[in-house]
């Protein structure tokens, strides 16, 4: 579904991203963990098109897409869950949620996905005339992976869901991904929770100063004695 080759990309004298190369196959649920700064959000932002490469490729469902606006990526079936939610506060749940589909036009297939954001976040629909700045911090994470499923993706980006979340919120996040995942929707997960991250992914990628340099199922990066010692906090 996704493939990615020699992507470079500069913040001024930055080189944040360096030569970095990573696929995500229909179906799966992908990680990319790492400490901060070593480049994981700036991927997923020049996925979605929000930052310019200097130079690399990026294959979507056979389609080149490295000099796309986002919302032609948007269109072609790729959504994004930025860090820090970044919900629209002075609307409500309801309009949130419509500004997701703005660039739809199936009328019935937007009510039938709005019903099934709200059958799985049902604290959504409960909320749905409320100002999304006034929800709670895992109110607003299910919102804004609600506002991204309303433009029914084929992959979804998430930007680090957990941050700052209570651990049992944290969990019931998590079952939802994998939820998401098991209706259809492949996911590449970018998270900080390395364990709860690899738990859940089929494969993962470890980032380091914008270069990968280690891939294996989750599993087996779960067992990893370079990643229990780096980013689960274990004895190796």
């Amino acid at each position: 579904m996704l493939s990615v080759r020699g992507l470079d990309v500069y913040y001024g004298g930055i080189h944040a991203l360096r030569g970095l190369s990573l696929d995500v196959s229909e179906g799966e649920i992908v990680t990319l963990i790492g400490s901060n700064g070593a480049g994981k959000s700036t991927t997923l932002k020049t996925l979605s098109g929000l930052v310019r490469p200097s130079a690399g490729s990026i294959t979507f469902r056979g389609a080149e897409i490295i000099a796309e606006r986002p919302h032609r990526i948007v269109a072609r079936g790729m959504s994004h869950v930025p860090e820090g939610r970044r919900v629209f506060a002075n609307l409500t749940v309801a309009e949130n949620l419509d500004l997701g589909a703005y660039q739809r036009r199936d009328r019935a297939g937007i009510r039938e996905d709005l019903a099934r954001t709200y059958h799985i976040f049902p604290r959504l629909e409960e909320r749905r005339s409320q100002r999304a700045g006034t929800l709670s911090g895992g109110e607003q994470q299910m919102l804004a992976i609600g506002r991204a499923l309303m433009s029914r993706p084929r992959l979804l980006l998430l930007d680090e869901p957990s941050l700052g979340l209570a651990p049992r919120v944290v969990s019931s996040i998590f079952t939802i991904i994998r939820e998401i995942n098991q209706a259809g929707t492949t996911v590449l997960l970018v998270e900080q929770n390395a364990h709860l991250a690899l738990e859940i992914a089929h494969r993962g990628y470890v980032i380091e100063t914008g270069e990968i340099v280690l891939t294996d199922t989750g599993p087996k990066l779960l067992g990893n004695a370079q990643v229990k010692r780096a980013y689960l906090g274990e004895a190796a």
